[in-house]
This record gives C-alpha cells, structure tokens and sequence, in this order.
C-alpha cells in the first residue's frame, strides 16, 4: 500500500506542476511574471543577454556548451582549492586534480557520481555553494534543451513567418534556464527543504559538535556529529534528479532520511517533476495525446520494474541461510525502511537520472540488481529533468521509423518528414551507449588491478559495468564495494560522463532543428497514427528489443548468471 500509494501521489502532484510548467516556458504572458520577471530582467542585465532574443538549434547548443564550460572551470578550481577558501570550519584539505575533475564534471553533467565520501572530503563551502548550485542550474539546463526540441517539433516559435529551410527560433535558452530556475525549481526546493527539517533533517552551518559516548563496558569515548545545511541540499538533490547527498551513505543515512515521512517526501520529489515534464510536453505541443502516450508507456514500464524490484527484495537472500532467509533480503537495507520502499526507491532513482539511494544497490538480488540497470540504461521511463523527455522522443522517433517501414507508411512526426539525416543521427544515439559502456568496461575488466571490486567472478563483472552505466546515464548511483577514486576510474568516468550528457542532448537538439525546416505535410490516410494503443504497443516493444539485444551478453555475465549461480547454490543447500 505504501508503494501504491507514494506512486499515485507523484502522479496526481505532477499533473497541475506540469500544467504550471506548460505556462512558465509558453510565448504568452503567464499569472508567475508578476512575482518573477523583475528579478528575471535583472539577471539577464547582468549577464549582458537580450532574452527576446531567439536562437536556431546551433546557437541554442553552443549556448548550452559554453555555459556548461565555464560552469565546470569554475566548479574545479573551487574543489581544489576549497582548504584555503571560507566556510572550512573542519579544516578539510582540497581535493586532488583527478577527484577534483571528476567531481566538477560529475555535478556539472547533473550525474552527482561520487567518488569522494560526501562530508568528509568537502567543505561547507563546496557542498553548501558550489555543489547546490550546480544541483539546480545543470537540471533546468537539460529542460531548457528539452523545450526548445518540443518548440523544433511544432516548427518553431517563428513557423508562422519562416519559409521552408529557414533556421527556426527555438527560444532563448538563458531565458529558458533562468526560468527553469527560478520559476520551477527554487519555489519547490524551498517548500521540500521546510518539510525535510520539519522531520529532522539538519539546516545548520556551525562546525560538527563533538559529544561523548558510552561505549561496551562503559567506558567514555567522543564521536563527532556531522552537520551542516543539509535540508536544503536534500531537497534539491532529490528534486533535480541529482542524487548527490550530503553525507556519504545518501538517504540511508538517518540525519539525511530520519523517518518513514521523510522518505515518503523524498521518494515522492525524486520522480516528481519527470512526471511533471511528461504532462509540460503535452500543453507545449498542443497534443493531448502526446501526454497520454508518454504516461501510457512509461507508466507501464515503471510500474513493471517496480514491481519485480519489490517481489525480488521480498525473497530471501540465497547466500544466506535460517532465520537470516525468514527476513527477506535485508542486507544493505536500513530496518526502519524494510524491502518494499527501498526497492521502490531503487527503481524510481534508476528510472530517472537521481542515483541518490535509501538502501545499498550492490546488496540488491540479481532480479533487482537487473531492473536497476535496465532503467539506466533505457533512460527513458521518466528520465532526468528535460534529458529524460528528449530521451523519450527518440524512441518514438525510432519507432515511427520502424513501424512505417514495417506497414509502408511514409515516417512522420507531427506532419514533418523522418529522412536520411535525422535517422543517421538517431542511429547515432542508438550504438552510443554500447559503444562506450561496453567497451570501457571490457578494457576495465580486462586488467584486473584497475578495478578495486570487492567481489570476483560474475558480481565483480556487474559492478564495472554498473559504474560506467551508471556515468553514461547521469545517474550516479553504485555497486559499491569498487575503489573508485583512483585516477583510472576518475577518468574514465569523466569521458564516459561527458558522452553520456550533451550528445544524447545536443544531437535531438539537431534533428528537432532540421525537423522544424521542413514543409509541414497534411495528414492523410497513409499518414502513421501515433496516439492509439497500438502505436503504444510498437514504442514498448522498441524499447525493450533495443535494449535487450545490445546488452544481452552483459545481462548473462553479470546479473543473470548470478541468479543462476544462486539458485544452483539453494539447490545444492536444499539437498543437504
């Protein structure tokens, strides 16, 4: 019921977000220009931008890549530095230029991969200012990209005006990120950071106070309390899908997540505005069966992986025996949470681009373990902020090109052509996450010393691919147990995050900027139907086929063959 009734709250809270959305990006004026538009006006003067100023898609990108740029020049020097900036109460020393780098592309990639752990390694400064900040401008970056494609889809703001091969106006994009700010992920922020302190989740910038304790036998020690305005970054990490806590352990953390409300309120604001974007893309394209086609699919597809996430962490464990296998699988898991709600977590941080966890992933079963990948590597049920919707639109696009030569129906999307340049670049985007997550996790795999996995055999081979995975989807979570901050690993990840984020958001860019050139047809009766259950069915299948054909091999060496080798192993015990 608690899974339930957390999943149809996201939803019902998403539809009149959305609709807010829809209005905040629209060319009209909307009822929030009141409260925000000054302040808006403001920044753009300071930053120099005209922000009526339209952009065809190359101008559009260029912003987006310049922007992101400078962001993590500045992120880097600020974590190597951090021992002699302020609000360093703890005397933490800088990071060194591999963590450093990979940390700053990590946030900057709105990934939030951690390989330094949390508190321990990063000052008030870096968390409090420099990590939030990016946790909210690299989200509303990605849904800026994700409304001028929706504006490319319609033929832009200027269709009415531009000829056929005219570059199109695709919007302002600082005007669209400041807006994405502000508008959208401030006020949420705030209202989700009140309730979390309301449950106990710290909002402080003193030093960590150090307390004494009694330890067995009695005898006194002290222990340090870590502190710091952690509500906020809570917030903030859940809501644009970052995922980067405060404390190491994230959300299982009991000062991160200290009750069963608060992990209800955080499960809910991981998936929140995802969903929100679905019901956004629907008012912006004027097609109300866009959003019901979204909702359908992705709805099934989350609901399906959740559900074989919470059956498989009800099982027991099968390397454990007696009363250890009357629990369930409740190693890695925080008691006061349980299965259920740590399997829906799992599911909903993979299926969006969070990564942030209430439970260890690497002590999830092998079922588990495989939907919480599968979502990653999908990327398309829910989603990041933004990327997760353009993500989406590739699918369909692939789909409407199937089906059409499947039937003999010319490939159309909203009257406009699918041609040889938009489907070279979709093909792109298809061999792009085999390409390089299986092949740096075959260099990794094949030298053993540059691991540091904690397990051999078919887990290990799991945990490499898990990481590298997890980097290319923007997702940050991990099988833990790998001695990731190596220099190796710090950089290899930074190439895998630097692929993983701007050619799956620029490349859509591109064909939703050729797309709006192009002489809108009328539709007729050999035009492909996209909004019916049938089309539904073809986009599932898609999906899956995609997916299920390029990582195969990888599924059977990782966490199908444990399966195997778990069940082999409750055989044999059965026959003792």
């Amino acid at each position: 019921m608690e899974v339930i009734l957390i999943f149809t709250l996201a939803l019902l809270l998403a539809w009149p977000l959305g609709h807010y959305m829809t209005g905040v990006f629209s060319a009209g004026p909307h009822w929030s220009d009141k409260v925000f538009l000054p302040l808006e006006n403001g920044i753009f003067k300071l930053l120099g931008v005209k922000p009526t100023q339209g952009m065809n898609w190359k101008s559009y990108g260029i912003a987006f890549l310049l922007s992101n740029l400078v962001l993590g020049i500045i992120a880097y020097l600020i974590l190597l530095f951090q021992h002699v900036l302020p609000l360093n109460p703890n005397g933490i020393e800088g990071l060194s230029w591999d963590l450093a780098l990979h940390t700053a592309v990590s946030f900057l990639t709105n990934t939030n991969q951690q390989h330094y752990s949390g508190q321990a390694q990063l000052t008030y400064l870096s968390q409090g200012f420099l990590i939030v900040t990016l946790q909210f401008v690299t989200p509303a970056m990605a849904l800026a990209v994700c409304v001028a494609v929706l504006r490319g889809i319609l033929g832009g703001r200027n269709a009415d005006d531009a000829g056929e091969g005219e570059e199109r106006d695709l919007g302002n994009y600082y005007q669209d990120t400041v807006r994405a700010v502000l508008r959208v992920m401030l006020p949420l922020a705030a209202v989700v950071a009140v309730a979390l302190s309301s449950q106990g989740v710290p909002a402080s910038y003193s030093a960590s106070p150090t307390v004494p304790v009694l330890e067995q036998g009695q005898s006194l020690s002290e222990q340090t309390i870590p502190l710091g305005p952690v509500s906020a970054m809570v917030a903030i990490k859940q809501l644009g899908t970052n995922g980067g806590g405060w404390f190491g352990p994230n959300s299982s953390n009991p000062q991160e997540n200290p009750t069963p409300v608060s992990n209800a309120i955080q499960t809910i604001a991981l998936v929140l505005v995802p969903m929100a974007v679905v019901f956004m893309a629907g008012g912006m394209v004027r097609r109300r069966g866009l959003t019901l086609l979204s909702l359908s699919v992705m709805g099934f597809l989350s609901l399906l992986f959740i559900a074989l996430a919470v059956y498989s962490e009800q099982q027991p464990n099968a390397a454990f025996t007696g009363l250890a296998q009357q629990a369930g699988n409740m190693e890695g898991k925080e008691v006061r949470l349980g299965t259920d709600v740590s399997a829906l977590w799992a599911t909903f941080t993979t299926q969006t681009s969070n990564g942030s966890v209430n439970a260890m992933h690497d002590s999830l079963n092998p079922v588990a373990g495989l939907i919480t990948r599968s979502g990653m590597l999908i990327g398309g049920i829910w989603g990041g902020i933004g990327c997760g919707f353009v993500n989406f639109l590739v699918y369909v696009w692939l789909a409407v090109f199937i089906a059409g030569l499947m039937i003999g129906r010319t490939p159309e999307f909203f009257g406009r052509k699918l041609e040889k340049r938009e489907i070279s670049w979709l093909g792109v985007l298809l061999v792009l996450p085999s390409a390089v997550i299986l092949t740096f996790t075959a260099i990794t795999v094949a030298f053993p010393a540059l691991t540091g996995n904690s397990n051999p055999g078919l887990h290990g081979i799991a945990q490499v691919f898990y990481e590298y995975t997890s980097a290319f989807a923007n997702n940050g979570s991990g099988f833990e147990g790998l001695g990731d901050d190596s220099v190796w690993w710090n950089l290899t990840c930074v190439v895998v995050l630097i692929l993983g984020r701007y050619l799956p958001l620029v490349i859509p860019l591109l064909i939703a900027g050729s797309l709006a050139k192009k002489r809108r047809v009328p539709t007729t009766a050999g035009t492909l139907p996209l909004f019916n259950p049938t089309f539904a069915v073809t986009l599932v299948t898609v999906i899956l086929v995609v997916n299920f054909l390029s990582f195969l091999p990888s599924m059977v060496l990782g966490p199908i063959g444990e399966a195997l080798e778990l069940s082999q192993h409750t055989a044999v015990l059965a026959t003792q």
